[in-house]
């Protein structure tokens, strides 16, 4: 059994060694023939980097013979257009040279011809100077001659030279006098006559741009009452409602034998129409007592502080005049119940804002701050009848306070002509104070003082000496004065019209304006037999 083992192990151990020699052997031969295909691979390499450089140098000589003959050919055409710049330049050259040539031929003719005007120039300045020696010599003897005939002047005339000049410049002073004088006629009368032309298209333009309509608003203080019964009851018993209704509203009630009418009275508008309204109310609700009367009264009195200033904002956005003061606003809304020859002064504070504006825009003015003058003009008669004075001098005052401009102011005070103008904005405003006071339907007055004031017109014209007849026409706007051509000559006609249109401004008292035409007449009659 040992021996297999023995035998077995050797077995083993020679079959690792012949397994051991066989790698060996096997090694060294793979190394060999490796070997000798790396030698075979670079000498094929070496075959075929020797070909490429050849076939390299190859293609070097060919580019290197085909750029010579590129450079050849480019520098034969380069030599051919140099040529050719060149002829041209020689041509150019040549051309210059030729036109230099004539230019010089040019400049050696003009001088030529300076020389020969320089010759002439000095012949001239020479004669020049004969001439002017020749001058100096009759000046001298016309100074001679003038000293000699001033002397015998002197001596005729028994003047001297100083009193002599004094005479002559007293008769030109006198003739410019007046010949200056004549000028200046001539030129205020042009100015005047185009003055009155443009002033008329003026306010015509105005007018047209503002067409208000032909009537106006009236505040009636009366009110109605249905029946004697209610008339009865408005006086209570003994006269106690009518005097507790006067005590709390502080008007006067009238009641006559008129049937079915109660007159309110106050020279306060605003109170007037408060009372007026207390008592419509009053007579509608048919409880009449003096708690009831007083009940009503503070109730009508907020309703219309609420409508004056609604009617002061309204107007102020109509007229278009902002940031007025709200003691402005109210008493601009007081003149709702205002009136003015039977036209609401509200409605007329408007319409002269307008106006103004219009006048203001013709004339390249602030059409704005002419519009404000003309809505607050009449400000004042708002509180009149509170505070003494007339409404020009309040309304300033109370705009003075509350810090308006000046040109506002002095278009408030000086409307009516009151103080002096100081701004163009004034005499705008009176102009349009008038035209809305003229126009047809701005105001309107009662029967009897209309007859009383054209025979008034009528009365003034025929007291003055000479006049023949006189007749208000033009519904008492002009008034037609006929005078004696015996008595009257032309000069004193324009005398008398205006003594009559003086007379007329102090005494009376009327709307707009009144015109004075004075007629004077001369017949030459004769009869043919």
């Amino acid at each position: 059994m040992m021996g297999f083992d023995v035998l077995a192990e050797s077995t083993a151990a020679v079959t690792t060694g012949v397994a051991f020699l066989a790698f060996a052997l096997g090694a060294s031969a793979m190394y060999a023939v490796l070997h000798y295909l790396g030698k075979l691979q670079i000498a094929a390499a070496q075959a075929k980097a020797e070909a490429i450089v050849a076939e390299a140098k190859a293609d070097a000589e060919q580019i290197r013979k085909t750029a010579e003959v590129d450079a050849r050919d480019e520098f034969i055409k380069k030599m051919d257009e140099f040529e050719k710049e060149s002829a041209d330049t020689r041509r150019e050259l040549k051309e210059i040279e030729k036109r230099l040539a004539k230019r010089e031929d040019n400049f050696e003719a003009k001088l030529d011809t300076l020389v020969a005007k320089e010759k002439k120039l000095d012949q001239r300045q020479q004669q020049v100077d004969e001439r002017a020696a020749a001058l100096k010599k009759l000046h001298e003897e016309a100074d001679t001659l003038l000293v000699k005939r001033r002397e015998e002047l002197q001596r005729i005339s028994g003047m001297s030279a100083e009193q002599g000049r004094e005479l002559l410049l007293s008769q030109l002073k006198t003739e410019l006098e007046q010949e200056s004088a004549q000028l200046v006629a001539e030129s205020v009368a042009e100015a005047k006559e185009e003055a009155k032309t443009k002033s008329r298209d003026i306010i015509l333009t105005a007018i047209q741009r503002y067409a208000a309509e032909h009537t106006s608003e009236g505040t009636v203080s009366t009110v109605t009452i249905p029946s004697d019964d209610m008339k009865g009851r408005v006086i209570g018993r003994e006269g106690r409602n009518i005097r507790a209704f006067e005590k709390v509203t502080g008007v006067d009630v009238i009641v006559d034998d008129t049937p079915g009418v109660v007159v309110v009275s106050s020279f306060d508008p605003v109170r007037r129409e408060k009372a007026r309204a207390s008592l419509e109310r009053l007579i509608q609700d048919g409880r009449i007592h003096p708690g009831r009367i007083e009940e009503v009264f503070n109730e009508v009195t907020r309703e219309v502080d609420q409508d004056i200033i609604d009617s002061g904002k309204a107007a102020a956005m109509e007229a278009h005049v902002g940031g007025l003061h709200r003691k402005l606003i109210d008493l601009m809304g007081r003149l709702k119940w205002r009136t003015s020859y039977g036209q609401n002064v509200l409605r007329h504070s408007i319409e002269v804002a307008f106006l103004c504006q219009a006048i203001a825009d013709e004339l390249g003015l602030d059409g704005r701050l002419a519009r404000r003058c003309g809505f607050l003009h009449d400000v004042g008669k708002a509180v009149d009848h509170e505070i003494e004075g007339g409404h020009p001098k309040i309304g300033a005052d109370i705009c003075r306070r509350l810090r308006e401009r000046p040109e506002v102011l002095n278009a408030i005070e000086g409307h009516h002509g009151d103080v002096e103008s100081t701004s163009p904005y004034t005499p705008i405003v009176m102009a349009a104070d008038a035209i809305s006071a003229a126009r047809p339907g701005g105001r309107r007055e009662s029967l009897e003082r209309y007859i009383q004031r054209l025979r008034q017109f009528e009365e003034i014209a025929t007291a003055h000496n000479g006049v023949k007849e006189a007749y208000a026409i033009q519904a008492g706007r002009e008034v037609r004065v006929i005078v004696d051509a015996k008595k009257v000559d032309d000069a004193l006609a324009a005398k008398l019209a205006r003594d009559i249109a003086v007379q007329v401004e102090s005494e009376m008292t009327y709307p707009g304006e009144i015109k004075v035409t004075v007629l004077r007449e001369v017949r030459a009659v004769e009869f043919a037999k």
